[in-house]
């Protein structure tokens, strides 16, 4: 049996109007006897601040000079400043600041963002609400309590509820062969009726669905649900999930109301059933992240400072080895231990399945940090998985793009791709789908776009992602829009010329918060106005091209990055020469892509896409593009081959004219 990563489907989309044995309208509730009535739902998307009005950054020893200045107490933690509250209203004296004997410590401020949340009342904001909220203690006027949850919010949690009470426990199913067949098809049959029941695991037979509660850590209370399905192709098994809140909000640490105050260690797994499967085998406290290996909010790591050590088990593959090491950042390296895959070394539900010791798995734990590397001894696992992994090693593979696949292998953190294109050619129009392809399968992106509008570029993506024209087909907008909304899509609100230091402190401040792993940055250009403009122009963007090539490799985050080529004659084809700048630009670059337009010569259409470098195996070559303008799509010809050529030939002549049959060798200068 292979398990695949989690990503989103059309499938599960579609699940919720058949939960409740009826078809909801939009914006109905899921409560038995309240009809469904139409509402205008509100969209509602997050966006990185604004140039105008960017949050003031804030370092760890300005809070914690503040917290001094004002008498506030304070712990040091792993990667939040623990303090009294200010919100549980236990103080007696408004003007007199908590001390700490009188108050527990409940607040977390994050010391990265500065933002805080109250476990104890789950009030939660910026750091500049913290502030304010101090200034109106000192007048003597009380802090206000949290609000009331949005209406979205409280029609999510009342659906959860209509869900979980329609649920039947797993362990209570009446007909025995069918909790039997139900356990074979999740493969949890080794899960025994006792753990089921610990973490409180129900099933829906309409959905055929698992389902997992998210209890409220104040008052236990159903805060939504998340439910689980199984597609069987072969020997393949894709787990389908849903949630209620929408994935944007569903913060649920499974597992969290089962934990003691006095546990000290913890394992953070990728999926519900793994933790169930670890803690049954080991005994040792499990949670499970709410998205897996694709996202590690800020606002979580509050309830994880009481553990001194954390083990991360996030899955079976590489991309759930990167993530680790990445989220291992987030929660302090020196406390965070990594379980490398492997073949003896599954996911912890598969290890259970096998028979495996996940105690002896889980002693074997490799430490997040090292000072140094001292022998090929430390490296020497890391370089047999990637061996033995080939594939995955290659990186996550194109569904739209085969022919891509074929060239660049697949689409790797820690690289920086050029790509290039004539004026008009189409550039924004092919990028935008070459990352919604990686965004559809859980690729946490964030977009750039300086030279087209924000609405602009979510109007294309929706285009393509619908893969039609959904202004003659209004009725299904919201229905599209959202399965849009539910993707790790997120853009920067700049528009036109940007300081790079602005741009770059604003990636830094996306990958801490929502985990992203690949920037598209459209264009190059409109970095280098803001720049002095008695610098060097080239030297410049040598200086840009350098900075995004540093925060790749420290962020392990790939950046594609558009820049205009120079003025050519237009019937010549373009080179990596033709590249705006010096050679910096080709030369720091892990892949240089070029969109080649041969419609002035041969028509309209006649587009191809060219991989004029590739550092990971050296394959480059092209492959012929075909325009869908109704969906506003690139799709390769299905008739056509890929034609590879190695790098050592980087110096054969470059032909005039267009590949014959659509298809040919790449040309590099």
């Amino acid at each position: 049996m292979v398990l695949v990563p989690l990503r989103p489907c059309r499938a599960s989309v579609r699940l919720l109007p058949l939960l409740c044995g009826g078809v909801r309208s939009k914006g109905a509730s899921l409560s038995p006897g309240v009809p469904g009535r139409l509402t205008q739902r509100r969209y509602k998307k997050d966006v990185l601040p604004s140039p105008e009005g960017p949050i003031p950054s804030v370092s760890v020893t300005e809070i914690r000079q503040y917290l001094r200045a004002q008498g506030i107490p304070f712990h040091d933690g792993y990667s939040c400043l623990h303090t009294p509250s200010l919100f549980t209203g236990e103080q007696e004296a408004q003007q007199q600041p908590p001390s700490a004997t009188s108050a527990p410590y409940t607040l977390f401020i994050d010391k990265t963002t500065g933002s805080f949340l109250c476990t104890a009342t789950l009030a939660e904001g910026t750091w500049q609400d913290f502030q304010a909220n101090v200034e109106l203690r000192h007048h003597g006027i009380p802090t206000p309590s949290p609000g009331e949850s949005e209406e979205d919010t409280r029609r999510a949690r009342e659906d959860a509820r209509c869900i979980w009470d329609r649920a039947l426990p797993l362990w209570e199913l009446l007909d025995e062969d069918e909790t039997h067949v139900t356990k074979a098809m999740f493969g949890i049959s080794t899960v025994t009726d006792a753990t089921l029941k610990r973490f409180g695991v129900r099933y829906l037979r309409t959905a055929k669905s698992l389902v997992f509660p998210w209890f409220s850590p104040r008052d236990a209370s159903l805060k939504g649900v998340k439910l689980v399905g199984v597609e069987s192709q072969e020997d393949t098994i894709t787990y389908v999930e849903q949630t209620l809140p929408r994935p944007g909000s569903y913060r649920n640490l499974f597992g969290l109301p089962l934990i003691s105050r006095r546990d000290t260690e913890v394992v953070l797994t990728g999926r519900e059933l793994d933790a169930m499967a670890l803690y049954q085998a080991t005994g040792v406290p499990s949670l499970s992240l709410p998205r897996g290996p694709t996202s590690l909010p800020p606002a979580l790591l509050p309830y994880l400072e009481q553990f001194k050590r954390i083990t991360l088990w996030l899955g079976e593959d590489l991309r759930s080895w990167e993530a680790a090491k990445l989220f291992a950042r987030k929660l302090n390296l020196r406390r965070c231990s990594l379980v490398r895959p492997g073949d003896q070394q599954p996911r912890p539900l598969e290890a259970l399945n096998r028979g495996l010791n996940l105690t002896k798995i889980l002693r074997a734990a490799l430490p997040a940090g090292h000072k140094s590397i001292i022998s090929f001894r430390q490296l020497r696992e890391e370089v047999f998985g990637e061996l033995v992994n080939v594939d995955q090693v290659a990186g996550i593979k194109w569904a739209r793009f085969p022919e891509l696949n074929k060239l660049l292998k697949g689409h790797r953190r820690g690289e920086l791709t050029i790509f290039t294109g004539p004026t008009g050619s189409g550039k924004t129009t092919f990028i935008s789908e070459y990352a919604l392809d990686l965004c559809m399968q859980g690729v946490c992106t964030l977009w750039g776009s300086f030279e087209i509008s924000n609405v602009r570029l979510a109007k294309i993506m929706l285009t393509q992602f619908a893969a039609r024209r959904l202004e003659e087909q209004l009725e299904q907008y919201d229905e599209w829009a959202d399965r849009f909304e539910d993707l790790p899509l997120y853009f920067m609100t700049f528009h036109g010329q940007q300081n790079i230091k602005t741009v770059i402190d604003t990636m830094q401040h996306a990958v801490y918060m929502y985990d992203i792993t690949h920037v598209v940055i459209d264009n190059l250009q409109f970095m280098m106005g803001h720049e002095h403009l008695s610098v060097d122009r080239l030297a410049v963007q040598d200086y840009i091209v350098g900075a995004f090539r540093k925060f790749a490799t420290d962020n392990t985050c790939h950046i594609t990055l558009v820049i205009h080529p120079r003025k050519e004659d237009d019937e010549k084809e373009l080179q990596t020469a033709s590249i705006f700048g010096s050679a910096k630009a080709s030369q720091e670059a892990d892949n240089v892509l070029i969109l080649q337009d041969r419609k002035l010569l041969t028509g309209p259409g006649k587009r191809y896409l060219q991989v004029s470098k590739n550092r990971f195996d050296g394959d480059v070559g092209v492959f012929p593009l075909d325009f869908s303008k109704a969906s506003l799509t690139f799709s390769s010809s299905g008739k056509s081959k890929v034609r590879l050529k190695k790098m050592k030939e980087e110096k054969a002549p470059v032909s005039k004219k267009a590949p014959a049959g659509g298809t040919g060798a790449s040309k590099k200068p």
